[in-house]
């Protein structure tokens, strides 16, 4: 049924006429879609629908699906509102055909293995069309064996949509390619077939859309095809020749007047998550979009498309004709550099100290990196992206060497100026084992991990060729590594930390430290790489946002506001930072022949824009992610001015757009510039992390008095208000092992630093929800102290204890506070917390009647209705359970901790966290317990919030219950090495210690201060003092469901309407539910016939 808080939302929101959004609760994607203009009457047929759909949400799609020749009976989860309306017709050219013209959708695939898949997106698309036309039939041809061809699918289901269905068709032809090969003769080969396919469709078909879908399916490398190199990039660019392929043969097919086809310009690919479900759901809503004519209006968010009055049909080549990036893209111009340097003269002798440097001095020139020093796609015309997997390497703005600096600016062409026999230069194209490659060694893909072996093949090369004097020239080598670190480091955290990045990135520094004499190592900061992310915000400048989103998926995926962005941010700045530091170690000025000099130019970013605000393309390669020669130009400036700057003073920002004037060296200073020429004073190693004196937090809070008087709402209360706390739960609001050092004292409870209600100390030495209420109320009474249960105060939580042990918690609770003569049971103000749910996750496969998500329910309603009935003036907090699987990550070198877990192959010991945790510890990853697990992790989650906020207690002004979902989204907290931070987790590394007691009591206090709906479901651990939220003037009292903004549901009419039009309204709307009830059955039963006839046809034309 649809729920009240739905109801509320429907209500509340509108939608745009040219799409519909998808309205998050929590996890349930549940859309609701209204036009701005929509009557009382149009809104009851829209929640009429979604009544009788039973649930609406993506995830059930997957579990309605049916067979391949079944019609699934769900709605997808938007309504589409109601276009103005078009002259009634049916369409006489397949370039006016609507949506709901399509009387059948059919398709076939080049991939056997991936049809499972692909019914299901298909089968979503139909349910997609079927809000047009519900009279709509799908079918495919049953393959015969698995050696059918193709074409021979081809043949029969042209044969069958001949012989049986009439009207306008869509017909998907999914083209599937392995997603880890790019063998050109791999990709001719299904374009070959592709087209033979097409051949027959064409003679076949009348009245049809085609669609070709280039396919991605999720498949593990086979023996088809080898590679000799495996990039992102590389496979990026085999599935752009497969797209131009593709696109060339459509242009050669003749079609019937009647039947056209056109290419979908971006590829499904189904990536590897664990929610397939909704990567199935996302692609069918790719599918559907491609399939209208577009939009060229920015789209951020999750938007379904919907047909317009301006754009109406499906797409076709003559109604949708492709647009142009051409006007948004300034050619480039003046790529030369005109050199103001007067002094270009060498030293009077060759120098013997790095210090003292000119730029004529310098023999050789070097470099070391990954694809934008490999110089991808700088040469490329704007509009082929096949290009960028070009090497343009004379083009390289540290190491080019092409031409002159009149025509082509890089940084040896700048030192030719004043050295006109320098070497090790690349020029022209190609990889870096060519010849012509020379001194640049860097290669496409490379990460941190890679540049140890490049600078081991430079060694080499330098000191067997023979245009290079290894012991007496003097060298800049240039060193840029670090972006594709970044683009991969949410796949594991661990290997591209900071700091084993940099640990890689020192491992070949030291190399060179240690081999090459008279060097001066440019060690390019990386990147500040989040403003690329506007280059694909706009469709219309026509960016392959699919393609970088392959390359570099770790920038690119995040949505903007998210947590993952959040941390994509910290790791770039992280990066950026570690290189700081190892250069500021000193550890490579230990003598005077060779040092490193970081160069920040590129530490913050400005993306270049147009006059008319939008990023500037040229900019960029036709990828829009590489750097184009105009990009490498000015870096190649920005490079040199840096070189001659001084350390402590250097320019540390990349505005493309102001453009950059050569600076020169002067009579004062003559020298490339280095930390003692700069007279620079490394500030050392930082120094090594200490254990804080203790985790407590500072209070900065201005306004901290309490109500004028007591107030009578529970959506009224100030902090200063509440003057009793209690808590509800099990071991982490007990203190479990919070202080342990060793094992023996892991099962004391630490109940004075308990998270929630500790009351030991103070704030600014212990961090708990109760001692920040203290700052607020020095008077709170109910505060557990100590270790044991001598002062537990109103903590009543057992180490053990699940949802059905919470109301004889609760009865001892009331009984404690009635018999406490400090506490006015009628007239305080009572701030109750309940967390509850680790052990009956952690026990659930064991018991799975008992624990399940229904019993669980009903104990807590059980709970909060004996609050409810029996205990004045109280909000009670309830939080959710936290992602309990992230604990599985956990490892210390501690006996708790780092005993093989039990009844391993090779072992048979138990593991203390597996004893308190084992349905969530025990089971193997991947495996179908541990994904069971979740998914009741999950649904505990949703059940909490159900019973919540379902309105069973709304209707007592002074009290409320609030769900704080600082858990929801539970991120294990990192080190500089990118592992667990154990120093949150006791001995058992399961656990919370006392500094993660006050994190979650922090996470608390400011979920409070947010309003229902805005709250943070993430925990953002964090070992500073601060980050204690305050109330505001604007906002000064705790957030309820009522004082967020949210309307409940009302059980009386205003006095303005009259009794009479409510109760016709009420009956209106009953009928209307009836009839559209009689309307869906009939219609779901003329499906069911419908399809059940075309199968067996289909099923006889192919026998």
């Amino acid at each position: 049924m649809l729920n009240s808080r739905l109801g509320a939302e429907l209500i509340k929101r509108n939608a745009d006429e040219a799409s519909c959004r998808l309205l998050v609760h929590g996890d349930h994607n549940t859309c609701a879609i209204m036009s701005r203009s929509m009557l009382p009457t149009q809104l009851l047929v829209v929640i009429a629908g979604l009544l009788l759909t039973d649930t609406v949400t993506i995830e059930d799609l997957d579990k309605q699906h049916l067979s391949e020749t079944d019609q699934t009976e769900s709605y997808m989860p938007f309504l589409c509102p109601t276009p103005p309306p078009l002259p009634s017709f049916t369409a006489s050219s397949v370039d006016t055909v609507r949506p709901a013209d399509l009387s059948a959708l059919y398709w076939l695939s080049t991939s056997l293995s991936g049809r499972d898949v692909t019914s299901k997106i298909v089968s979503r698309l139909a349910e997609l069309l079927s809000m047009f036309n519900p009279a709509l039939v799908t079918g495919n041809v049953k393959l015969q064996s698995q050696t059918w061809s193709l074409q021979q699918e081809a043949q029969e289901l042209s044969r069958a949509m001949s012989d049986q269905v009439s009207g306008w068709k869509l017909v998907l032809l999914l083209v599937s390619t392995h997603h880890t090969c790019d063998s050109s003769t791999y990709v001719d080969a299904v374009v070959r077939e592709a087209e033979a396919a097409l051949q027959i469709l064409q003679e076949q078909l009348r009245q049809t859309l085609l669609h070709v879908v280039v396919f991605i399916p999720n498949q593990p490398n086979n023996n088809t095809c080898t590679r000799p190199e495996n990039t992102k990039l590389s496979k990026a660019i085999l599935l752009q020749k497969l797209l131009d392929s593709l696109q060339s043969v459509l242009a050669r097919v003749k079609w019937h007047p009647s039947a056209t086809a056109m290419l979908q310009p971006l590829p499904l690919i189904l990536e590897d998550t664990p929610d397939q479900k909704d990567i199935t759901s996302k692609l069918a809503l790719q599918l559907w979009t491609n399939m209208l004519q577009p939009s060229s209006a920015p789209s951020e968010d999750i938007t379904i498309a919907c047909p317009t009055q301006d754009r109406p049909f499906l797409r076709t080549q003559v109604n949708s004709p492709k647009s142009s990036s051409r006007a948004i893209w300034q050619k480039a111009q003046g790529m030369g550099t005109e050199i103001p340097c007067k002094d270009r003269r060498p030293s009077p002798k060759i120098p013997n100290s790095v210090h003292e440097l000119r730029p004529a001095d310098i023999k050789v020139v070097a470099a070391v990196g990954d694809s934008l020093t490999a110089g991808n796609g700088v040469g490329a015309k704007y509009d082929n992206l096949l290009l960028v997997i070009n090497e343009y390497r004379g083009l390289s703005w540290s190491i080019g060497g092409d031409e002159n600096i009149e025509t082509v600016t890089t940084l040896p062409n700048i030192l030719r100026e004043f050295n006109p026999s320098l070497t090790g230069f690349s020029q022209g194209v190609g990889k870096q084992d060519s010849p012509a490659a020379f001194l640049n060694q860097a290669v496409a893909g490379a990460k941190s991990g890679d540049v140890v072996e490049q600078v081991r093949t430079l060694v080499d090369m330098m000191k067997n060729d023979t245009r290079i004097d290894f012991q007496n020239d003097w060298k800049v080598i240039t060193m840029f590594i670090g972006g594709n670190d970044i683009c991969d480091f949410c796949t594991d955290t661990v290997i591209f930390s900071p700091r084993n990045v940099v640990k890689r990135i020192r491992q070949a520094l030291d190399i060179l430290h240690r081999e090459v004499p008279r060097a001066l190592v440019n060690l390019v900061e990386l990147l500040y790489i989040i403003p690329l992310r506007q280059l694909h915000k706009d469709n219309a400048l026509g960016c392959p946002t699919w393609f970088v989103r392959m390359v570099c998926p770790c920038v690119l995926k995040p949505k903007d506001g998210s947590l993952e962005l959040q941390k994509t941010e910290e790791f770039n700045r992280a990066y950026q930072h570690a290189m700081q530091q190892l250069v500021d170690s000193g550890h490579y000025d230990s003598h005077d022949n060779f040092t490193v000099v970081l160069q920040p130019f590129f530490r913050e970013v400005f993306l270049p824009t147009l006059p008319n605000g939008k990023p500037d393309r040229s900019y960029f390669t036709p990828d829009c992610f590489h750097l184009s020669q105009k990009a490498h130009t000015l870096m190649a400036r920005a490079l040199w001015n840096n070189m001659l700057e001084p350390v402590g003073n250097k320019t540390s920002t990349q505005d493309f757009m102001s453009g950059i004037d050569l600076k020169c060296p002067s009579e004062t200073a003559p020298f490339l510039r280095t930390a003692v020429n700069s007279n620079y004073t490394f500030p050392g190693p930082p120094p090594p992390p200490t254990t804080a004196p203790n985790w407590g937090r500072d209070f900065s809070c201005p306004n901290t008095e309490p109500s004028d008087s007591p107030p009578t709402s529970a959506h009224r209360v100030r902090p200063a208000d509440i003057k009793v706390v209690a808590a509800l739960g099990d071991s982490v609001t007990a203190g479990f092992g919070a202080k342990a050092q060793n094992l023996f004292q892991l099962r004391t409870e630490y109940r004075g630093v308990s998270w929630s209600i500790g009351g030991d100390k103070n704030l600014e030495t212990v961090t708990t929800l109760a001692n920040i209420l203290r700052k607020f109320n020095p008077e709170l009474k109910g505060m557990s102290k100590g270790q044991g249960k001598k002062r537990t105060g109103f903590n009543m939580s057992a180490t053990g204890a699940k949802v059905a042990g919470i109301p004889e918690q609760i009865r001892r609770l009331i009984d404690t506070m009635k018999n406490d003569t400090t506490v006015d049971f009628a007239h305080d103000w009572k701030l109750v917390t309940l967390f509850i749910g680790g052990n009956d996750l952690c026990q659930f496969c064991n018991d799975r009647a008992s624990l399940s998500p229904k019993n669980y329910s009903h104990h807590l309603v059980t709970s909060l209705d004996i609050l409810y009935n029996e205990v004045p003036r109280t909000i009670v907090n309830i939080l959710e359970i936290l992602q309990i699987e992230d604990l599985r990550r956990i490892k210390r070198d501690s006996i708790g901790c780092n005993v093989i877990q039990p009844y391993a192959p090779s072992f048979h010991v138990w593991h203390p966290r597996a004893l308190a945790c084992p349905c969530f510890l025990l089971p193997g990853d991947d495996s179908p317990e541990l994904a069971e697990a979740k998914r009741m992790n999950r649904e505990l989650q949703i059940e909490t919030e159900k019973v919540a906020y379902g309105g069973r207690y709304d209707d007592r002004e002074d009290f409320a219950v609030v769900v704080q979902p600082f858990f929801r989204n539970s991120i294990v907290p990192l080190n500089a090495d990118g592992r667990p931070d154990v120093s949150y987790f006791t001995e058992d590394c399961f656990h919370f210690s006392e500094r993660g007691h006050a994190d979650m009591a922090v996470a608390m206090w400011n979920n409070m201060l947010e309003p229902v709906g805005r709250k943070q479901t993430f925990n953002n651990f964090t070992s500073g003092r601060g980050g204690i939220k305050c109330p505001t003037e604007e906002n000064p009292y705790i957030f309820t469901r009522m004082n967020s903004g949210l309307s409940l549901p009302s059980t009386h009419c205003p006095m303005d309407i009259p009794i009479w039009l409510a109760v016709v309204l009420a009956v209106s709307a009953l009928l209307l539910g009836w009839g559209l009830t009689w309307l869906v059955l009939t219609w779901r039963n003329k499906r069911t016939m419908s399809t059940a006839v075309l199968t067996v046809e289909m099923k006889a034309a192919v026998l």
